[in-house]
C-alpha cells in the first residue's frame, strides 16, 4: 500500500469505504469497532515511548519485542474488520488460533515472576504500567464492541478471541512492568481502610 496524499474529501458526507468498496456511515459499529482496535494501538505505540525512555535494558527489550509483535497483529485484525463481509483479496492480512496461543504463552511467561493475586488492584503504577492499564480497558470495549458486530454480520470468531485474550495480556503485563521496574501495587480498599501494597 502507498499513500501519497492524506486527505481526499471523499468522506466529508459522513460516509467511509470499506475495503472491498462498500460505502458505510462512519459511525456504523464496523467502523465503530475497527477505530476502537486503533485506539489501542496507540495507546499500545504510547506504552512503547514511554519503554524506551524508563525500562531497565533487559525488560525493556522484552516488553518491546511483545508490543511491537501485538502492534502489527492490531493493524491486521483492524485491516479484516474493515473489510467487507464476503470480501478477500490478495495478501490480506491474518490472525489466527496460533496468535492466539502465542499471547497466552506471553501472559504464562510473565505470570512465573508475579505472585498471586488475593485482591484487586488499582490501575496504575509508573508511566509503562499505567498506560497499559489504560490500554487494556480501551481493549475490552474493542471486544464489546467486537461481539456486538458478531450479532449483527460476520466477524471472524479467532479475531474475538485474540482481542479477548489481548486484554487479559495487557494486564499481565501491567502487573509485569510494575515489579520489573520496582514500581508498588494498591489492592482495591474494600473497607475504606488505609491502602495496601503488595
Amino acid at each position: 500500500m502507498r499513500i501519497t496524499k492524506v486527505y481526499t474529501r471523499t468522506g466529508d458526507a459522513g460516509k467511509t469505504r470499506l475495503a472491498g468498496g462498500q460505502q458505510v456511515w462512519k459511525d456504523s459499529l464496523r467502523v465503530e469497532t475497527y477505530g476502537t482496535l486503533d485506539e489501542v494501538n496507540a495507546l499500545i505505540g504510547l506504552v512503547r515511548v514511554f519503554n524506551a525512555e524508563a525500562a531497565e535494558p533487559k525488560t525493556g527489550r522484552v516488553l518491546e519485542d511483545y508490543l511491537r509483535w501485538v502492534q502489527n497483529k492490531l493493524f491486521n485484525a483492524g485491516g479484516i474488520l474493515a473489510t467487507a463481509p464476503g470480501q478477500t483479496f490478495a495478501n490480506m492480512p491474518q490472525v489466527t488460533a496460533q496468535d492466539v496461543t502465542r499471547l497466552e504463552r506471553m501472559i504464562d511467561a510473565c505470570q512465573k515472576d508475579l505472585a498471586p493475586l488475593k485482591e484487586f488492584i488499582l490501575p496504575g503504577g509508573g508511566q509503562v504500567s499505567g498506560h497499559l492499564h489504560q490500554a487494556r480497558t480501551v481493549c475490552r470495549r474493542a471486544e464489546r464492541l467486537c461481539v456486538r458486530l458478531a450479532k449483527e454480520e460476520p466477524v471472524d470468531a479467532v479475531i474475538v478471541k485474540f482481542v479477548n485474550r489481548l486484554s487479559d495480556a495487557l494486564f499481565v503485563l501491567a502487573r509485569w512492568a510494575a515489579k520489573m521496574q520496582g514500581e508498588p501495587e494498591f489492592f482495591w480498599e474494600r473497607t475504606g481502610q488505609e491502602g495496601k501494597r503488595q
